[in-house]
């Protein structure tokens, strides 16, 4: 007979982290940690700054959307909300000029729910409130792991931006080029696994958070050059850059890929870059065009996070 545990829920948050600013956050901020959160929300975040000052306050966290590079703060509450912090929470959306406003708590009581939903529903499409409710569990004597559950979210977060008569005919085609990919993308259970649904825009790039606030991947499509570019994108650290050059040979190796490695001395930011010719305007091409993006993203992320 298989011996099957007991999952119970830890009820008192405060047993494993006693302190929101010196043991919740510091936690939170970390990049496995962070990716909980980011998963549940569905957007990728990299952390900017923590206790990040808003006048003579300061917010818990400060961060951005990898790809987007959308404004996020994250206010903490290891109990029930409460009016102090739903204010707090506007304060700090204010001063930070915030696209994307999370609430972290122990219990949301219903009038605070309804108030994140009232705030959803008067806000314009670019802003987004997340109340989310953090739970602990352990099977005996296990470590606790931790879920994050979204208790209100915006209502159109997941949709793509309303199409535009006002394009020209590359953000058209850009636009159109993201929300097949993404449709198509979206379908392989080993790229579900390993990256988050972005919102397709008439951007020339998209970007993928793999796990660490450092570097993410960056997909772009050139379109007046025919040229898909993936790109792993290091965000100023030179020293990783140099960490992955000097392992050069067994990268590509294991990946089975040649790419164009570009520190740039004279800039914050390193890329390490892969090119590809294509026909953008043959839309009967565009699978195959997919098919290349999901397979170099896949052996990016596997190969790269080895050196992280």
């Amino acid at each position: 007979m298989v011996n099957i545990g007991k999952l119970e829920e830890i009820t008192d948050l405060r047993t494993i982290w006693p302190n929101e600013a010196m043991d919740f956050t510091p936690w939170l901020s970390q990049d496995d940690n962070i990716s909980f959160l980011a998963d549940a929300v569905g957007l990728d975040i990299t952390i900017d700054e923590t206790e990040s000052s808003v006048g003579d306050f300061k917010v818990d966290v400060f961060a951005s959307e990898i790809g987007t590079n959308r404004k996020i703060i994250i206010e903490n509450q290891l109990e029930a909300t409460d009016h102090d912090h739903l204010g707090k929470l506007i304060t700090y959306a204010s001063g930070k000029s915030a696209d994307v406003i999370i609430w972290v708590v122990k219990h949301s009581r219903e009038e605070h729910r309804a108030a994140i939903e009232w705030l959803n529903n008067h806000t314009d499409e670019n802003i987004g409130f997340f109340l989310c409710e953090i739970k602990l569990y352990h099977i005996g004597s296990s470590a606790p792991a931790v879920k994050f559950e979204v208790i209100e979210k915006p209502n159109n977060w997941s949709k793509e931006i309303k199409y535009n008569r006002s394009w020209n005919e590359i953000e058209h085609q850009r636009y159109d080029f993201w929300v097949a990919f993404q449709d198509y993308a979206y379908q392989n259970a080993d790229f579900v696994e390993n990256f988050n649904f972005r919102k397709p825009t008439t951007n020339q790039w998209m970007g993928f958070s793999i796990g660490s606030s450092a570097c993410d991947i960056g997909v772009e499509q050139v379109q007046t050059q025919n040229k898909l570019c993936v790109a792993l994108n290091i965000q100023n650290n030179k020293a990783l850059f140099h960490t992955f050059f000097n392992n050069k040979e067994d990268i590509e190796s294991d990946t089975r890929l040649s790419f164009d490695w570009r520190e740039m001395p004279e800039n914050k930011a390193s890329s390490i870059i892969i090119e590809k010719n294509v026909s953008f305007g043959d839309r009967k091409q565009w699978i195959a065009h997919f098919d290349w993006l999901i397979d170099v993203m896949l052996r990016m992320k596997k190969t790269f996070r080895k050196y992280l």
